[in-house]
């Protein structure tokens, strides 16, 4: 039987197999959720390097949160890289959950960030 590592590699790279395909060259809202904290990035894959982040360890959003792993951290974080990625001139990007199923702390930070301009 395979490795819960394993299991969620291969989730991953469905994901983002599925991603490369609708792209149509924007780049990647990609989103990543330890037990602790919560990481958001926007990705160019075609230039290899990333056009804003955001997580619940930027020192704004640290003492402002009681918690990073909460939806309320998640929202925070989805409004910071949605303003994040809006001053370095993207409005439209594709939604990567990485291996995450969407709900719970995923659609909170989607949903912020979509109410902070971005189009996904």
């Amino acid at each position: 039987m395979a490795s819960t590592k394993a299991i969620l590699r291969r989730r991953a790279g469905r994901v983002r197999r599925s991603l490369k395909a609708v792209s149509n060259g924007r780049p990647r809202l990609s989103v990543h959720r330890s037990s602790k904290n919560i990481y958001a990035q926007v990705i160019d894959d075609g230039a290899g390097h990333t056009l804003a982040a955001a997580s619940t360890l930027d020192a704004s959003l640290r003492t402002a949160l009681k918690t990073g792993a909460d939806v309320e951290a998640a929202k925070a974080v989805g409004k910071l890289v949605a303003e994040r990625a809006k001053e370095a001139g993207v409005t439209d990007v594709v939604f990567d959950r990485g291996a995450f199923i969407f709900h719970g702390r995923i659609k909170a930070l989607a949903d912020a960030a979509r109410e902070g301009g971005l189009n996904f």
